[in-house]
Parts: structure tokens; C-alpha cells; sequence
């Protein structure tokens, strides 16, 4: 802008005054100078900050309230006689106690502090209004920043320069959520309000001289993005910028703002404001803010600051917290590397100050992590759209223009049942919600407006994204008031001219909001490819390079038009958007693309089944050429390979137009005459059992039931004994503990079996479930031995192993607090405290898991717990809980448990005071040996390096032995698969290992040990087994492909799309880098797959899944049955495992038929006799867990089957099986072992990642030389 005067005061001058010229050039200058002083200022900052850790003042209100100051020192003589009370309005005190205040802040700035922060918390009109003094606002906040001006001057030196921080606080009004419980959509203040309230208090600030701007104690982020908006209107009225600061307030243990969002939420809803720094402050101790600034450090591209209270308020609302104490909780931010800015905030001084100046005046400050560009979204959660992820669902059914039933009930003002409609959305899979009000009948913007302000109150809902749709922008702009989160705009477009586009867009970004950009320019809709790929170039560059505008927040919409419409030239529609679609992902970097979804069916409106098979069909085509969302009908998408083949044919020939004859319409008619087809359309029982043990007394029945795990006569046998009672408590504490304590000695003495006890606990369950009416304040039941808390830890979702020690744990006496699968640390840890537990169990599956173990640990240690850690699951180890676990907890015993027959002895000896001295000591010192004999072992074979490695691959001679081309070449879906079909491929004898019985099936049934217990597993697995087939309980999915493939580097293989030509994925391996002294090559998985130069090659993919099978085991255990619960999920293993198993051999014999005439029992497939092999991410031929989400991406497995990948990289369902096809008759199943520094070092550059990325993510195969 000032450059324009600049240009216009020089060119021009013949048509101004001299006088005006020289006024121009002296304004001009002025502002150049000025914006110097804002680059010197940032630059100056960052300059800081890359340096150490810079100090924030703390508590302002902590220090005025020790002079006690009383109405008339608030008054002053200047408002001796105002008419309301003035006590309390601290602000105010910048004009009737200067003194005061300047000492304050002088007194922080002696004790270190860097940053002082204006005294103007509440310098707003609708703050001051409390006062009635909204006239007096420009003048408090222009004294504020004169006042800490003046002290920060005072103190200010070359080698620390001191700045001042002008606040802008959260108001005492909320824009997103309404105070009102009987009216939710009702706001006490608007956005418009709000920015204009920040405008004038923004103002006041710089004139005052502030020189940084602080978005504080944020705790409704749409208040924060109405001030990041005033802020910004502000720089864009006087020229210049000034650096800008926020930090947010987690209210409490829940780990969210007010109203409602977590910390990555509120980053990424926040992050367009191009800011200095981001953090939090307020409400929370050091202690507990430090999760959630961990999540920032974590994920935010720019610096973090931190300034928490000096703890919890005590009873009197005082702060107890010491300096040194709040000082050692910073320190360890400090050391952690989670912050770049700290100080203090409610309760703190500027003793506090000092001493956390001096605890982290030594400390490196955080450095800012590399971030790769993504759209990062939020509702009350984030939602990140990476480059690995998949096809994200737009819900379109809160759409007026494509829902009757939702313009019905908007008509009608029917909102609860309209909110059902968008919750039925994101139940059914949306990801984000699209919006649109845009009715002729309607109050299109008060509509928008009520229904999301209806929204903000439905968590459920409104944990999602929001994309706000409109053809009119007032709409649009009215929506984007009303959304705390980053929502997506639905449209802006060059459709009325350059200027107009150029505006909106520097809106939406002002607003915080990622835009999709229609193709359609100034004289109309792209309807072919080319106009499509101009339009949208011409908008990229605009948008990039001219607005500034993120690449990744920008989403084109080709424009999805309506096929088979009956005009030929209508017919190319879709193969237009899906060229267009290729083209863009390839030459618009980071843009991504969407489309409604619906549009391409519309000449089918009425007849659904048909509808919604041009909608598979143009997606399953779309998304290969990397359509990213879709406005879709999240519950209503049909599998694409569950399409009926006549159908499918026409709807493809249509869809690509194929096939359309001389008429130029034979695709349509044939589509129309298929179309018409598809218009407007108990258990076994139970043998008999021997019920002579019926005639025993009542306490016998109780024992047999609970040896034997029969539930048949439990009720009555209860109520029986609580006749007979003085108290129910009694028949808890009598005979039903009698009766678990001979299953405990039994179970104890290798006389019962996991299974046998998993069905005692049903019956205890039940029986205490009878008697729990009666109980009232006795229903905890019997004297608890101890409360154990078990949790599978952040990123892992099975628990099966889980679940049978809590089991047995209880039917041995203990509390068992289960907290399920994917549970964090904080949770654990909070958990614990509340629930004031004695053991605190770990368990995971998978090598991530391991991992957070650590961090758990370190953690316990951090805050102080003193309570054993018990680790299992079956990624653990003895090894890794000596060397890896253990040195981070000494506070109390770390013991790696084995297996469920154990942890009963380890909990008992834990909670003994006699017994646990002996055995923490005798653990200790075996975990000592185990630590000295890992650091002194001698490799088992000496390492080469990666190059030798590489050389000494396998060398397959593809010349002579060339790849067997597949039958099939392309991407496949199967749901409700045959489960009869499935059980004959089942390997039953990992099934009794899941149950701690071992042995070989089927010699297992008749063994003398555990055979009974064996065989009566089996025929109750038999049973369920039979119920799930007959009732399809469970839903058998898989998704799989076969692709020309190559391998491109050592230990690299990529593969490409249908026709061979275009690279969609590369898949990154490792090789066996130990010296192979017998002469065997060191196996890489590439060495399997030719390299062009050899041959033309395939691979293939897979995901199956078993669906029903934690939502049958969540029924049971709601009724108290864990036994079954578990054989649920443990069948859900089997029949994953068993349909991996059988699409394998479907692959060797039919798809790829490079095994056509193959002949083997189970026994020999189990045995793994097939010529290739179907190596799984996570297993030692390919350890590496990350793999999976590009095998996921590839296949597009969750979209396709609803697989889902965790953090981790589990997957969801745990019953799942993922991996490769590989068909050479030379490729082997092998272990990658260890590999060394340099093999590291070449897969983190592969995989784009630094290298303490591949460290963590590769931590079980390195060798002893990497640190």
C-alpha cells in the first residue's frame, strides 16, 4: 500500500503541489521506518529465541492485591464521584495508581523478565462496560503500554532487550457457546463485536508503544480468531505488523479449552496468524499444563511458550506453590525441550520469576521441529489431511439442496432432528460436515447461523471440521463467525473477476479457513479438461504467489458433472474431472481435490441402487488419480466390488465413456434399461447335564458352579444364600470367595486352566450382579486385596491378553480399573491418582508400544508416583523392560510379567510388606545382569557394511526365471465373505497359546495335562463358532490389488497404476546386514521384484478384517460374561488370520494363477509350503510399522473396507492382517535382524524423515554401534 503512494507521489507529481509531494515522502518515510523498527523487532525475537529461553513477567493481579487496596485507591480523585463501584478493576489503575503499577512491572523486569505484559487485561468495551466505562478504553490501554514502555526502557541493554507485550484478553463473553442452557444457539456477544472491541484496544496498544501483541488466557477460540482478525485489520490500516503472541488456557484435566477443544484443535484453528509463538497459561500448575504443551511442542511449525500458575488454588483461593518448586517444573520443560518463552501467571511473583530465570537461563531453548505442508483442520479435535492419508467422507446430507428431509425439517424449524441428520454423518463415517442453507424460501444466513451455533453445543457433531457452503459470500461469512475451529469454505471463484476473488480469499485466510476454489472463471464452468486445468492453474497462482495463500489449504473442485443425461456432449463429464484430477495432483503441489460426489448420478435421481453405483464407480476412478474428499453420503456408499457385474459394466462404460456406438448413446441406453431392474426395490440345544451336584447344600452348589463356570442355576443358588445370610455381604464373603479361592489354588497348582477360570469369573460376575440391589453401600463387594489399574497403552488396540489378566486378577480379590485400548499416559496417570491405585499394569502389542511404555515410565518418575509398574503384552520382554523401562522409574518396582498364570504371584508379593523388599531387590539385580550382559555380548555375527550388505543380496535371475504375469492386475473389495468358507483355514493352536495352554492342535485335546481344559475350550468355541456363522455376527472384509511393479533402489520397490506407466507408491525395506559366514545372501525384500532393466514385475497388497467381533465382546462383557467376551475376540483372530490365509491361496490359484494346479492341506499351508509369500509391516522381514500406512494408502483400506490405522499403526479392528503379495518361487519368509548406523541413516533419507524419526520407528533392529 505505501509502496503504491511511494510510485504515485514520483510519477505523478505534475498533478500535485509541491507541498503535498514533500507531506507524501515524509509520510512514506515515516512508515518505511516503522516497519524497520517491526523487522528489527521480529528479527530481533527469533534472534533471542533460537538463543535461549526468553522470560515473560507473571501475575500482575497476584502483586496489586498485596498492596490491598481498598474502592478510593481505585477511584483516585479523577473518579472520586463515579456512579458505580470501581473496586476491582485493575485495569484502571494504569490512570488512578501509575506508580503502582510501573513497580510491578520494574520489579518482574529485575527479576529476569524479558517480556513485560500490558496491564490491560480487561481493556475492552464489553470488559469495561461492568464499569460503565467503555470511553475510558483507548486511554487505559494507551497507558498500559506506555507505562511497561517506561520500565522496560529503564531496564532495557543491548544484551538483553527488554519488550513489551500489549494484552489482549478473552473478555468475559464467550462467541461459542451460549450462557443459556435452556437456549443453546443464543450468544451473549458477536463476532463483529468482538473485532470491533480489539480493533479500538489493538490500536491503543501500539500507539502506547507496545511491541509484541498477546492473545491471551484464550479459552473460546472463536473469540481468539475474532482478535487475530481485529489484529490483522489493524496491521492492514496502519502499515506495518507487529509480532503477534498467543496462548490458550486448558481448564482442567479433561485436556480442553472451555468450550471444548484439545490443544492440537486449538493450534491448527489458530496457526494463520502467522505467529510469533503459541502456548498456554492460566488454570493449571506446571504439572499438570505439561501434557498439553507437550502436544504443541510436539506439532506447532513456529516457537511455544508457557507461563502456568503457581499450582492449584488452595481452599481460600491463595497460591501455595514456591518459587523453587514452579521453578523445578520449568526446569524440566526447559530440559524436555518443550518451550521457548516462559514465566508465570496467577499466584506467581517476581520470586518466581527469579527462579525460574535462573533454573533455565543455561537450557538450549526448544528447536522448532521440520513439519511437512498439510491441511490441518479442526472442529473440537484436529484433523490433519497429510500426503498419506486416505479419502477423506464429506457429509453432504446437512445439504438443503440435496436433502429433502434436512430443507423439511430446516423449514419447520425442526433443529433437534436436523442435528440427528448431520450426527448421523459423522456416525457413518464423515470426516467433515458440509453446510448449505441455500433455499429461495429460507432465511438462508439466519439459518446458517442458528444451526451452528446449534452445533457448537453437540460435541459429538461438532468434533469434526465444518465446511461452511454457499453460493453467497454473505452466507459464507456469516458461517465463519460462528466456527472456533479452521472449517473449509465452500466456494470462492474467479467467476466474478480477479478482484473480487483476491478479496475473498485474503478473507478466508483472515478468517482462518482453507478454501475450496471452484473451476469457473469469468466466462464460466469448466466443462472440459483443458478449461479445468487452466482455471485452476490460473487460480493456484494467483492464490500462491499473489495472496499468499497455503497451498495445502487450497482444495479445487473440477466441477463434477451430471452423465448419461441423454446429450452426447455430456458423456465425457466424468472422465473430464477424473483427467483433471490426475492433472492437478501432479502439477499443483500440495492443492488438493474435492467434488460433489452425488452431481454425476443426477439423471438417476429416485432410483438409489443405481445412484449410488455411479457414485463407487466415479469414486473407486477419481481417487486412483488422487481425488482427496468427496461431498458424499457417508452411510450410503456402495463397496465397489459388491456392485452386480451387469451393473457395474454399465455404470463403467457410462462413467468412462466407453462403448457409445455410433449413436453416441449406447452406454446410456444400456445403463437405462439395466437401471429399470433395480427401480423402488436359533441356537443348538444344550445336551443334558449330569445334575446329581444339585442335592449338595448350598455353599457346595456355589463352589461347583464357580469350578465348573455354570451360570444355569446361579440366581436362584444366590438368592438361596442370601436367604440364609445376615447380610448379602456375607454370601459374597463366605461362599462365593470360598469358592474362588479353591478356583485360585486350582488354577494355581496347574490344575485349571486360563479359559476354565475366565468362565469362574462369569459366574462370580453374575452371582454379585444378583445380590447388588441388596448391597446398596456394601455393593463394592468383598474385602479388596488391592486396586490394580490395567491400561494397552497410546497407539495399540489389542487387549486380549489384557483382558485375561484382569480376569484372573479379579477372581483372585483385586479392584481391576480397566481403561480399555489406545489409552494415553495422562489418562493413565490422572486415573491412578483419582482412583488412588497400588499397581499401575502396561500391556501392549505391537513394537510402538514399547515406546510409550518408556514414556509412562519416565512420567511416573516425573511426578512422583510410588506404585509398582507391571509390564506385559506380547511385544515385551524381559530384555527391553531391564534395559529401556527400568532405569526410568526408581521409584518403585518395574516387573516385566510374563504371561496371566503369573501376575497373581506378582501382585500378591508386590502388596506384601514382608515379601516385597526381597523380591524388588532379587528383580533388580537380575535386571542388572541382563543390562551387563546385553552391553557386553558379543554380536552374534560380525556386521558388514551396508554396501556389502547390498552386494551380497539375493541375485535372482529374472532373465531365465521371469515374473508370472497375473490374471488379474487392479484393486478388488470382498464383504460379507463366507465365514463357513473360512474355518476350515483356521490354525487352532495359536488360539490355545492365546489361552496360556500350550501344545500342538490337535494332539493338545488329549493332552494329559491340559487336555480336558483344552477340549472343553474347543467345543465352546465350536458353539460360538456356529452361532457367529449362522447369525453372521461377524463381517468379513478384505480389500487387495495387483500391480505392475519394480524394484527402483536397493532396498526400494515401487509400484505403479494399472497400465505400468505412472508411479502411484514406493514401499522402503530393510536388508540383513549381519556377515553371512555360510555364504547365504543378506535378504532384502526388493530382492524379490525385478528392476525395469530386467523385467516387467507385479505386486500385490492386501487388508482383511474381521468386523463384529469387539462389538460381540462389548455385549458380553456388558452383561458381566468376560469368558465369552474374549472367545469373541479371540474367534475375531482366528477367522482374520484364517481369511488372510485363504485370499492367499485364492491369489496363487485365480488372480495371479502363477500356482493354478497348487494342492496343499491346512496343515501344509500352515507349514507355509505355497511357492511366495504375503510378509506383513510389523514382522521380521519387514519390521518397520510405518509401511503399513502407504499399504493402507495404496488400497485405500479404510475408505474401501473401514480399516482403520491408528497413531501406531495398529489397525482397527484388532482382528485385521495386512501385508504384501510377492509370487517368486526364490522370495522366503526371513528375519532382517539388526541392522547398523548406516543402513539407518539411508532409510531415514528414503523415508524423508530425520534420522531420530527412523531411530524411533526402527528401535528393535539396531545394533549395539547406534546410539
Amino acid at each position: 500500500m505505501i509502496l503504491g503512494l511511494k510510485d504515485k507521489a514520483h510519477g505523478s507529481s505534475a498533478n500535485i503541489s509541491q507541498s503535498e509531494l514533500n507531506s507524501v515522502n515524509i509520510f512514506a518515510d515515516f512508515i518505511f521506518h516503522r516497519i524497520g523498527l517491526f523487522m528489527s523487532t521480529l528479527a530481533t525475537l527469533k534472534e533471542l529465541l533460537t538463543k535461549r529461553i526468553l522470560i515473560i513477567d507473571g501475575a500482575m493481579g497476584t502483586m496489586i492485591q498485596r498492596h490491598k487496596l481498598e474502592e478510593a485507591d481505585y477511584r483516585g480523585e479523577r473518579f472520586a464521584d463515579w456512579a458505580s463501584d470501581l473496586k476491582g478493576n485493575n485495569d484502571l489503575l494504569v490512570l488512578t495508581q501509575p506508580q503502582i503499577i510501573q513497580n510491578i512491572h520494574e520489579a518482574y523486569l529485575d527479576a529476569g523478565a524479558d517480556i513485560i505484559e500490558t496491564n490491560s487485561f480487561n481493556g475492552t468495551k464489553v470488559s469495561m462496560s461492568d464499569y460503565h466505562m467503555e470511553d475510558l478504553v483507548h486511554e487505559i490501554n494507551f497507558e498500559a503500554a506506555r507505562l511497561a514502555k517506561a520500565a522496560c526502557e529503564k531496564y532495557s541493554t543491548p544484551d538483553k532487550p527488554r519488550f513489551v507485550a500489549g494484552v489482549l484478553g478473552p473478555t468475559s463473553r464467550t462467541c461459542s457457546i451460549s450462557p443459556n442452557v435452556n437456549d443453546p444457539a443464543f450468544r451473549n456477544i458477536s463476532f463483529d463485536a468482538l473485532k470491533e472491541n480489539y480493533i479500538e484496544a489493538t490500536h491503543a496498544l501500539i500507539e502506547g508503544g507496545a511491541d509484541i501483541l498477546l492473545i491471551e488466557t484464550v479459552f473460546d477460540t472463536l473469540n481468539c480468531k475474532a482478535a487475530i482478525f481485529a489484529v490483522k485489520e489493524v496491521f492492514n490500516q496502519i502499515g506495518r505488523e507487529l509480532p503477534l503472541m498467543i496462548s490458550g488456557t486448558i481448564t482442567d484435566a479433561s485436556g480442553r479449552t472451555l468450550t471444548g477443544q484439545t490443544a492440537e484443535a486449538f493450534w491448527n484453528s489458530v496457526r494463520h496468524g502467522d505467529l510469533l509463538s503459541i502456548g498456554f497459561n492460566c488454570a493449571l500448575g506446571a504439572d499438570a499444563m505439561r501434557p498439553h504443551v507437550k502436544t504443541i511442542s510436539d506439532v506447532a511449525d513456529t516457537f511455544v511458550s508457557a507461563h502456568p500458575n503457581a499450582g492449584l488454588p488452595n481452599a481460600f483461593g491463595g497460591y501455595d506453590e514456591t518459587p523453587e518448586e514452579t521453578a523445578a517444573f520449568i526446569k524440566e520443560f526447559a530440559e524436555s525441550g518443550l518451550i521457548n518463552i516462559t514465566g508465570g501467571c496467577c499466584g506467581t511473583t517476581p520470586d518466581h520469576i527469579r527462579a525460574i530465570y535462573n533454573a533455565v537461563k543455561d537450557i538450549q531453548p526448544r528447536q522448532l521441529p521440520e513439519t511437512k505442508p498439510a491441511c490441518r483442520l479442526s472442529g473440537l479435535e484436529p484433523f490433519n489431511i497429510t500426503a498419506d492419508s486416505l479419502f477423506v467422507n464429506v457429509g453432504e446430507r446437512t445439504n438443503v439442496t440435496g436433502s429433502k428431509k434436512f430443507l423439511r425439517l430446516i423449514r419447520e424449524e425442526n433443529f433437534t432432528e436436523a442435528l440427528d441428520v448431520a450426527l448421523q454423518q459423522v456416525v457413518a463415517g464423515a470426516q467433515v460436515i458440509d453446510i448449505n442453507m441455500d433455499e429461495g424460501m429460507l432465511d438462508s444466513q439466519g439459518a446458517m447461523v442458528h444451526f451452528l451455533n446449534l452445533i457448537a453445543s453437540e460435541p459429538e457433531i461438532s468434533k469434526v471440521p465444518i465446511m461452511i457452503d454457499s453460493s453467497k459470500w454473505e452466507i459464507i461469512e456469516a458461517g465463519l463467525k460462528c466456527v472456533q475451529g479452521k472449517p473449509i469454505v465452500n466456494s470462492i471463484s474467479l467467476k466474478e473477476g480477479y478482484d473480487e476473488f483476491v478479496h475473498k480469499a485474503r478473507l478466508c485466510r483472515q478468517y482462518g479457513a482453507a478454501i475450496i476454489v471452484m473451476a469457473f472463471d469469468e466466462t464460466g464452468q469448466a466443462d472440459t479438461a483443458a478449461r479445468k486445468r487452466e482455471i485452476c492453474k490460473r487460480s493456484y497462482d494467483v492464490l500462491v504467489n499473489e495472496v499468499g495463500f497455503p497451498a495445502e489449504d487450497i482444495i479445487f473442485d473440477p466441477n463434477v458433472f451430471a452423465v448419461a443425461t441423454g446429450i452426447e456432449e455430456h458423456n465425457n463429464y466424468a472422465v473430464d474431472f477424473i483427467e483433471a484430477t490426475g492433472w492437478i495432483k501432479q502439477n499443483l503441489p500440495h492443492a488438493m481435490i474435492s467434488g460433489g460426489v452425488s452431481n454425476v448420478s443426477f439423471s438417476f435421481r429416485g432410483n438409489e441402487p443405481v445412484r449410488e453405483a455411479i457414485h463407487s464407480v466415479f469414486l473407486y476412478h477419481a481417487i486412483q488419480q488422487g481425488m482427496t474428499m468427496g461431498i458424499v453420503n457417508a452411510g450410503q456408499m456402495a463397496i465397489y466390488d459388491d456392485i452386480p457385474a451387469e451393473l457395474k459394466a454399465a455404470v463403467e462404460n457410462v462413467v468412462l465413456n466407453r462403448n457409445q456406438g455410433e449413436s453416441g448413446q449406447d452406454a446410456t441406453e444400456k445403463l437405462l434399461e439395466v437401471a429399470e431392474q433395480y427401480r423402488g426395490q436359533a441356537g443348538a440345544q444344550k445336551a443334558v447335564e449330569n445334575l446329581e451336584w444339585r442335592d449338595q447344600s448350598v455353599e457346595k452348589r456355589l463352589e461347583y458352579a464357580l469350578v465348573k463356570g455354570i451360570t444355569a442355576f446361579i440366581d436362584e443358588d444366590t438368592e438361596e444364600a442370601r436367604l440364609k445370610a445376615k447380610r448379602p455381604l456375607d454370601v459374597i464373603e463366605g461362599p462365593l470367595m470360598d469358592g474362588m479361592n479353591v478356583v485360585g489354588d486350582l488354577f494355581g497348582s496347574g490344575k485349571m486352566f486360563l479359559p476354565q477360570v475366565v468362565k469362574s469369573a462369569r459366574v462370580m460376575k453374575q452371582a454379585v450382579a444378583w445380590l447388588n440391589p441388596y448391597i446398596e453401600a456394601e455393593k463394592s463387594g468383598a474385602q479388596s486385596k488391592g486396586k490394580i489399574l490395567m491400561a494397552t497403552v497410546k497407539g495399540d488396540v489389542h487387549d486380549i491378553g489384557k483382558n485375561i489378566v484382569g480376569v484372573v486378577l479379579g477372581c483372585n480379590g483385586y479392584d481391576i480399573v480397566d481403561l480399555g485400548v489406545m489409552v494415553s499416559a495422562e489418562k493413565i496417570l490422572q486415573t491412578a491418582i483419582d482412583e488412588k491405585v497400588d499397581i499401575i499394569g502396561l500391556s501392549g502389542l505391537i513394537t510402538p508400544s514399547l515406546d510409550e511404555m518408556v514414556f509412562v515410565a519416565k512420567e511416573m518418575q516425573r511426578k512422583g508416583f510410588h506404585v509398582p509398574l507391571m509390564i506385559g503384552g506380547a511385544t515385551t520382554s524381559k530384555a527391553h523392560t531391564a534395559v529401556k523401562i527400568d532405569p526410568q522409574y526408581s521409584n518403585d518396582a518395574v516387573i516385566y510379567v510374563a504371561d496371566a498364570s503369573r501376575a497373581v504371584g506378582v501382585a500378591t508379593t508386590l502388596l506384601s510388606k514382608e515379601m516385597k523388599p526381597k523380591f524388588v531387590t532379587e528383580t533388580r539385580e537380575e535386571y542388572e545382569k541382563v543390562r551387563e550382559r546385553i552391553a557386553n555380548k558379543q554380536p552374534k555375527a560380525a556386521k558388514l557394511s551396508y554396501a556389502q550388505s547390498i552386494e551380497n543380496g539375493l541375485k535372482i535371475d529374472f532373465a531365465n526365471n521371469k515374473p508370472a504375469k497375473p490374471n488379474f492386475i487392479g484393486m478388488q473389495t470382498l464383504s460379507n465373505y463366507p465365514l463357513e468358507t473360512l474355518v476350515k483355514y483356521f490354525d487352532w493352536t495359536p488360539f490355545f497359546i492365546s489361552w496360556s495352554l500350550a501344545g500342538k492342535f490337535p494332539a493338545i485335546l488329549t493332552d494329559k495335562v491340559v487336555g480336558e481344559a483344552a477340549t472343553d475350550l474347543f467345543e465352546q468355541a465350536q458353539s460360538m463358532l456356529k452361532d457367529i456363522i449362522e447369525n453372521k455376527r461377524f463381517d468379513a472384509r478384505a480389500v487387495f490389488g495387483i500391480y505392475p511393479a519394480n524394484r527402483s533402489a536397493a532396498d526400494s520397490v515401487e509400484v505403479y497404476d494399472e497400465s505400468g506407466t505412472a508411479v502411484t507408491h514406493t514401499f522402503h525395506h530393510i536388508r540383513q546386514q549381519s556377515d553371512k559366514v555360510t555364504g547365504k545372501p543378506n535378504l532384502s525384500l526388493a530382492d524379490f521384484v525385478a528392476t525395469k532393466e530386467q523385467a516387467e514385475d507385479y505386486l500385490g497388497g492386501f487388508t482383511v478384517s474381521i468386523f463384529g467381533a469387539e462389538e460381540m465382546a462389548h455385549e458380553y462383557k456388558a452383561k458381566g460374561d468376560d469368558y465369552s467376551a474374549i472367545l469373541a475376540q479371540s474367534l475375531g483372530d482366528r477367522f482374520a488370520e484364517a481369511f488372510a490365509e485363504h485370499l492367499h491361496e485364492r491369489i496363487r490359484k485365480e488372480f495371479w494363477g502363477n500356482q493354478a494346479s497348487e494342492s496343499l492341506s491346512n496343515e501344509d499351508l500352515i507349514k507355509e509350503k505355497y511357492v511366495g509369500i504375503r510378509p506383513a509391516p510389523g514382522y521380521p522381514a519387514c519390521p518397520e510399522h510405518s509401511e503399513k500406512a502407504t499399504l493402507f494408502n495404496w488400497l485405500d483400506s479404510t475408505a474401501k473396507i473401514g480399516t482403520e490405522l491408528t497413531t501406531s499403526f495398529a489397525m482397527w479392528p484388532p482382528s485385521s492382517v495386512s501385508g504384501f503379495y510377492y509370487a517368486h518361487p526364490q522370495s522366503e519368509y526371513f528375519n532382517a535382524g539388526k541392522i547398523a548406523g548406516d543402513q539407518l541413516e539411508d532409510y531415514a533419507k528414503r523415508k524423508g524423515w530425520t534420522l531420530d524419526e527412523a531411530k524411533r520407528w526402527l528401535a528393535p533392529n539396531l545394533d549395539d554401534s547406534v546410539s
